[in-house]
């Protein structure tokens, strides 16, 4: 793919590894999400989705069955060897993948192997969904992997749907806390231009935005950033460190309707959060792994 002919890839989903899928629900609903019922995956894994009106989700991801989990793995499925390295390495919650949407995950994967960036083979699946009215639908997916091996706890892949989940959009977009969508996501890298290359080939845009507590890059609606120390201290009030390198999932910024209403539900549901640069940031909780933020 030429760069002046790339059409940028949007974000479409965040993986979220969680330690008990039944757990995360319950505080994800306290933070005034709706959250589709739970999905098995084919290689072991589960979901319990949280979809928004701007098209990209949260991806919950728990282990079903560990004894498929590793059978997946030695059979070369990337998406669950690296959800065992990270567990391993990091522990079981967390951000650790951010996916991309495409209309052609094999063209990317092709891309990524010619750029050197390339995660490993490509992975076609399909996975149920139950509706809450009890009905059932099928979900396909096609998904390109890119990674870096100077930063084993993240990866991003390129997802394809194949057959789009069938989500009641009445129903599983409207969220007690407002938020309309996801308007960023922050990773963490002491230096953080290392990595600019991988993050332009991955979402296929070559305009970044430097600056000097790191970078962001435009994944559609969201905007993808890498910040320094300083900058977590500065707009997430988090000490990270300053010599631990690769990139480090930390941040889902929501973009909520009305920050008052959110900030009320907040308080009706006992939810500990700081305001910091016009946001609410809650910091990271058994089944909520990382920082979330909610502005408008």
């Amino acid at each position: 793919m030429n760069l002046a002919t790339r059409t940028a890839r949007p974000l479409d989903h965040l993986v979220l590894p969680v330690a008990d899928l039944a757990r995360a629900r319950r505080r994800l609903t306290d933070l005034g999400f709706t959250v589709a019922e739970d999905a098995r995956h084919p290689f072991g894994t589960e979901n319990a989705c949280v979809f928004f009106s701007d098209d990209s989700y949260l991806e919950p991801l728990a282990v079903a069955s560990r004894e498929e989990c590793e059978a997946a793995a030695l059979d070369g499925n990337v998406f669950v060897a690296r959800d065992q390295a990270f567990r391993f390495r990091q522990g079981p919650e967390g951000l650790s993948a951010v996916a991309l949407g495409t209309p052609d995950a094999a063209e990317d994967h092709i891309r990524f192997r010619a750029h050197g960036i390339s995660g490993g083979d490509m992975l076609e699946f399909s996975r149920p969904m139950r509706m809450a009215d009890g009905r059932e639908g099928l979900g396909s997916f096609r998904l390109a992997f890119a990674a870096d091996l100077r930063a084993p706890d993240f990866f991003l892949f390129c997802c394809q749907r194949l057959r789009a989940l069938p989500v009641d959009s009445a129903a599983l977009h409207h969220h007690e806390n407002g938020v309309l969508g996801i308007a960023e996501v922050v990773l963490s890298e002491p230096n953080p231009t290392d990595f600019q290359y991988l993050l332009q080939e991955a979402v296929a845009e070559r305009e970044v935005a430097a600056h000097s507590f790191g970078m962001d890059i435009q994944a559609g609606s969201a905007k993808l950033s890498v910040l320094n120390p300083a900058g977590m201290e500065a707009f997430f009030g988090r000490t990270v460190s300053a010599t631990e390198r690769g990139l480090r999932g930390r941040v889902v910024v929501f973009r909520v309707a009305n920050i008052e209403a959110t900030r009320a539900l907040f308080a009706q549901n006992d939810i500990e959060f700081a305001e910091m640069c016009g946001r609410l940031v809650v910091p990271e909780v058994p089944g909520q792994g990382v920082i979330f933020a909610f502005g408008e």
